[in-house]
């Protein structure tokens, strides 16, 4: 083997690049998943029953979703983040605080998944240029999920 590949075979300093973007992935992933905790929680009004399930099928997929980014950031052979001061400095998705109301905790998912697929599309293109098929195929499927979800939510929002 190559002194500069890693064990999975991939060079070295570019497994290292894309793990620092998966480390800020990592970061927006915990922030979004606090946020929508909340959104979860704290709902109000008349679609209660219908958006308190949802946000908590959003952040169930959330956080097996961030538990397979910080394998990943390991498979690569780096240390995931892992403190929220951390995510706080990193997160481009800010910390959202005291949402009740549906149709604000909705659009708050809106921009937050936007932020997600953004991000993720970046590391798709990293990921391809170094032939890492196994970050390509977990945020080509991230990607579809969420976009799926963004049609979703905006078709509730009546967008």
């Amino acid at each position: 083997m190559k002194k500069n590949l890693n064990a999975i075979g991939l060079d070295q300093q570019k497994s290292k690049d894309l793990a620092v973007k998966l480390n800020d992935l990592l970061a927006n992933f915990s922030v979004f998943y606090m946020n929508v905790r909340g959104f979860h929680w704290n709902i109000k009004g008349e679609k209660f029953f219908e958006l308190h399930l949802k946000f908590e099928e959003v952040y169930n997929d959330l956080q097996l979703k961030i538990d397979e980014i910080a394998e990943r950031i390991l498979t690569l052979g780096h240390t995931p983040v892992h403190a929220y001061s951390i995510y706080h400095d990193l997160s481009a998705i800010k910390e959202v605080k005291n949402v009740s109301e549906g149709r604000i905790g909705v659009n708050h998912l809106l921009e937050g998944l936007k932020v997600l697929i953004t991000k993720e599309r970046e590391i798709l293109s990293i990921a391809g240029e170094i032939d890492d098929e196994g970050t390509n195929a977990l945020m080509s499927d991230y990607i579809r999920e969420q976009e799926k979800t963004v049609w979703m939510l905006s078709s509730w929002m009546g967008q």
